[in-house]
């Protein structure tokens, strides 16, 4: 008897196979495309972020960063950018960033004595001052901790960013600047998303590069 043949022997391809190989090219063709649209309607609106990003932390400020989900790990990385380094090229100080989802101790305490949408506010309140930035991520512009952390930054003076999605939602009001992705698929938006922090974290690095700000070692 004939041995089986195996998946990646099969003289014909399976069904499964070319309907799989189809979904993954449209969605990476839907990615693409979505970025494309971020690039030509929000390029300038990334400058003007990343100008006031490296202004606050010229004059003595911070980066504050927070997000749900894959929007926390967001803001963790972003964070990570700035502790550590973006390019492997440029070896330069750490700069000052915080992820508001910082540890489960006080998240919990917050989610019991108050409530979970109360975390970020409470945070920004007590570890931000006037002339931080606060980034607040929210794919659908819907989340109430993130909305309520951004309308506490610009009541004491930080400076409000937005990285949305969809048509912005109720976040998009408290936003001094925000980049809408213009999708509402949250996989789409979460890729542009990812894309725009590694564009907005080397703009920021190079105009702190070029005022002489950072050094490289």
């Amino acid at each position: 008897m004939a041995d089986r043949l195996g998946p990646t022997e099969m003289s014909t391809p399976d069904k499964q196979q070319v309907a799989l190989d189809s979904k993954a090219r449209s969605m990476l063709q839907e990615s693409i495309e979505v970025k494309r649209r971020v690039m030509e309607d929000h390029s300038g609106t990334l400058v003007e972020m990343a100008v006031l990003i490296a202004q606050s932390i010229e004059q003595g400020g911070k980066v504050m960063a927070c997000g749900n989900g894959g929007s926390a790990a967001d803001a963790q990385h972003l964070a990570a950018e700035l502790l550590v380094r973006l390019r492997p090229d440029v070896n330069r100080q750490g700069l000052p960033a915080i992820t508001l989802a910082m540890d489960s101790s006080s998240m919990t305490a917050t989610g019991n004595d108050y409530s979970f949408d109360a975390h970020y506010e409470r945070m920004t309140r007590a570890l931000g001052k006037p002339g931080d930035v606060l980034v607040g991520i929210t794919t659908s512009g819907k989340s109430a901790n993130v909305i309520r952390a951004l309308r506490a930054a610009r009541e004491v003076g930080i400076v409000s960013i937005g990285l949305l999605g969809g048509d912005g939602g109720d976040a998009l009001a408290e936003c001094d600047l925000a980049l809408v992705v213009p999708s509402t698929v949250t996989g789409r938006i979460q890729e542009s998303h990812m894309a725009v922090i590694h564009v907005l974290m080397e703009l920021a690095e190079d105009i702190l590069l070029e005022s002489g700000y950072l050094s490289t070692v």
